[in-house]
């Protein structure tokens, strides 16, 4: 049984669908999760080697449970990172968690793990074929019916960190399989709790982050499902969720960002019409 799960898993990340579909994990996949979270926690470790990128120093354990292998990347960060803002590795567990209450889908599952006599976080590996870096230095273009799919997700994930306030989304974890699904890693310097955290999002008409000429970065469209279970959610379904992952203060902030990201939707809709904003 555990192999073939291990083998659908597979043959669904190499897949060559002609057609994207919505998220990264299908409903089979999510059903896995369960799996997953316990070879995760209970696979014996083989090996282990440096990942040799990233400024975490994070490492690719190598795993083995009855006779299904696979690969997870071990992270430990903790505590102020150059003095400026908190860095840790509960965050990892703690956004996937996230993801599975809000229905996200792009985050690989992730459990605490002890590694070498210290906690950490230990990440599903899940193969992809390209960074948004490579596309980018190598020069490759995106298919032309794969396009308003990875523009599509490229806006959701803006969304996304805003909700978890992941000022840190680089071109190197914004990941794409072969049939250009796309997967979110490396949250380790996510949920920021600082006022200004709490009281802005990082993208959006009033975000942080901005473009060389000052303009904002938006999130033009986005699924109406997501929209619809972020209204859901509530500051104890949150809470439940991450457990002792994030501390009150953490917690509370995600709850005004979610606050500020419906506001944000809402004015959009307001001013664009609804079926242009969520589809």
């Amino acid at each position: 049984m555990r192999r073939t799960i291990f083998v659908s898993m597979i043959l669904f990340l190499s897949s060559l669908s002609a057609v994207p579909v919505s998220a990264q994990f299908t409903a089979e996949e999510i059903a896995q999760r369960p799996f997953w979270e316990d070879y995760l926690k209970n696979a014996e470790i083989v090996r282990s080697e440096e990942i040799g990128e990233g400024v975490t120093k994070p490492l690719k354990l190598y795993l083995q449970q009855g006779d299904v292998q696979a690969k997870a990347c071990w992270k430990n960060p903790s505590g102020l990172r150059s003095g400026l803002f908190q860095e840790g590795w509960q965050y990892e567990i703690a956004v996937y968690q996230l993801d599975k209450l809000i229905g996200l889908n792009m985050i690989p599952p992730a459990v605490e793990r002890e590694f070498n006599g210290k906690p950490g976080a230990l990440i599903y590996w899940v193969t992809s074929e390209y960074s948004l870096l490579d596309l980018m230095e190598k020069k490759i273009s995106i298919p032309e019916a794969a396009l308003e799919h990875t523009e599509n997700m490229k806006y959701l994930a803006r969304a996304w960190d805003c909700l978890v306030a992941n000022d840190d989304r680089t071109q190197q974890n914004i990941r794409y399989t072969k049939d250009w699904r796309v997967i979110l890693i490396d949250h380790s310097q996510a949920f920021r709790s600082s006022k200004e955290y709490a009281e802005r999002l990082v993208f959006g008409r009033n975000g942080i982050k901005k473009t060389a000429d000052g303009k904002p970065f938006l999130f033009r469209r986005l699924p109406r499902w997501f929209a619809e279970n972020l209204r859901k959610v509530d500051c104890e379904n949150i809470k439940e969720a991450v457990g002792s992952c994030l501390t009150d203060k953490e917690i509370d902030a995600v709850c005004k960002r979610k606050v500020l990201l419906l506001n944000e939707i809402d004015a959009m809709i307001k001013e664009s019409g609804e079926a242009k904003v969520l589809y």
